[in-house]
């Protein structure tokens, strides 16, 4: 089915689009343009919509605002958006109508193969790699899910010899019913339970992106992580997995050896990218890198991903070098919602960092977490609604030394703390093990709130 033929089965069919985020405003003006009967729903007030809201009433869009904005929904179709759990729409569900999304149904008409990326960690640096390798191998690549922009809008421009390379949540993941002719899931660990209903949940979401997938699929595991191991049975393609460890060569797959990234599919396996060429810091970007060689196999050289693992210095707010002030470097890692992923980035350097954590609580352990501040801390800064609760990891872990603890009441505090106390040669890393919603809209806002206080410092 192409765009075009999805929207026709749309017409005289009330729709009903939820949230009017930026991520489905593409959405709805493709649905008003075609003519549809289109209801946007959010739980915004009028005032707070301003000139979109004017935008969207003079091409026709009704408009159902505030608190109550998910009653009496009785659409035919009801898009929603990937934030919000189907359970809030089973009464519509009830009454008839059809639930999707922007995701699914461009699953449904993209006219060309869908590489997907999921996990807890490193979702966006693995699917920016596998982009841009595809890229400069010569591919025609559309980036978007959750990073790059929504694609069912540009669905009728896309070839059926170019790339569709997504990044998916697990959100988003919860209800859609077809697979991508390539998936990679980088790992699995506690996540989100803030919005799902368990971890089984949350795990059973993830396992989606292999459930449909056909035996001319691929789908790329990690090998050390249990969970992903697991989901590797749940697939009808062929696996590919990547691994860390020493003893471990896997059939087709990934794996370390004599200080590079090999690759093997059955036979003698080959150096493909040394560890020496890889710009970005720490294990888990070598992780990345082996999850992305196992996805673009077949279609870049293996030279092609030298050349490009010498230059890329990352995503921003991920490990992101800020800046070097009087010989201080400064690393923004705003994107560490979980304790999983500052633990990654606390492992990503060889020297013990000064650390600003704390956010917003995500119902996940911090208890994993303590440890690692521990080996890896010299001082530890704690700022926002998390900070008692991973203040208690750290005191509470057995290997616990005395490190020390400051509070900063906002991050202004936080910086001027870590400048007052950093020296020469020291790394500070703002890796906050929480979400930013208790003083920031997400946590690209965070990042740059703090880019800019760092980069505010005197020479």
């Amino acid at each position: 089915m192409t765009l075009r033929e999805y929207m026709e089965t749309l017409r005289n069919k009330r729709v009903a689009v939820i949230g009017i985020g930026v991520s489905n405003r593409p959405l709805l003006r493709l649905l008003l343009e075609a003519g549809i009967d289109v209801t946007a729903c959010d739980k915004k007030n009028r005032a707070a919509l301003g000139e979109l809201g004017d935008e969207l009433e003079k091409m026709g869009c009704k408009l159902h605002l505030g608190e109550d904005y998910l009653e009496a929904l009785d659409q035919d179709v009801i898009f929603r958006t990937p934030g919000l759990h189907p359970r809030f729409l089973e009464a519509s569900r009830a009454r008839g109508s059809v639930i999707t999304s922007e995701m699914e149904v461009f699953f449904d008409v993209c006219p060309c193969p869908v590489l997907a990326v999921t996990g807890s960690d490193g979702k966006t640096t693995t699917t920016t790699i596998i982009a841009r390798l595809l890229e400069a191998a010569g591919h025609t690549v559309h980036l978007g899910g959750n990073i790059g922009r929504p694609l069912l809008s540009e669905a009728d421009a896309i070839r059926p010899g170019d790339w569709a390379v997504v990044e998916l949540s697990s959100f988003q993941l919860l209800t859609i019913k077809k697979s991508p002719h390539i998936a990679v899931l980088t790992n699995l660990a506690p996540n989100h339970l803030d919005v799902h209903t368990d971890m089984a949940e949350y795990v059973e979401a993830k396992a989606n992106l292999l459930a449909g997938q056909t035996s001319s699929d691929r789908a790329v595991c990690n090998w050390d992580n249990d969970i992903t191991k697991s989901l590797a049975s749940r697939t009808a393609g062929k696996v590919y997995y990547f691994t860390h460890a020493p003893e471990q060569i896997p059939d087709a797959g990934c794996y370390l050896e004599d200080g590079a990234i090999w690759y093997r599919d059955g036979g003698e396996g080959r150096a493909v990218l040394p560890l020496a060429d890889i710009l970005l810091p720490g294990t888990h970007n070598v992780e990345n890198y082996m999850a992305a060689i196992c996805a673009v196999q077949g279609l870049v050289p293996d030279e092609t991903v030298r050349s490009f693992a010498r230059t890329f210095g990352g995503v921003e707010h991920r490990i992101e070098l800020v800046r070097k002030c009087r010989g201080v470097r400064w690393y923004n890692d705003s994107i560490a919602s979980s304790p999983s992923r500052t633990i990654a980035g606390l492992r990503s350097f060889p020297e013990k960092v000064i650390l600003i954590a704390g956010g917003k609580d995500k119902g996940i352990s911090y208890a994993p977490l303590g440890p690692v501040v521990n080996d890896h801390v010299k001082l530890l800064i704690l700022c926002g609604a998390t900070e008692g609760v991973i203040r208690e990891a750290v005191l509470s872990a057995e290997n616990y030394h005395g490190l020390e603890i400051l509070t900063a009441e906002n991050y202004p505090a936080a910086v001027r703390l870590a400048d007052g106390r950093s020296e020469m040669g020291d790394v500070v890393l703002l890796s906050p093990a929480s979400t930013s919603f208790d003083r920031f809209k997400n946590f690209e806002e965070r990042g740059h709130v703090f880019k800019d206080l760092v980069n505010e410092l005197p020479e």
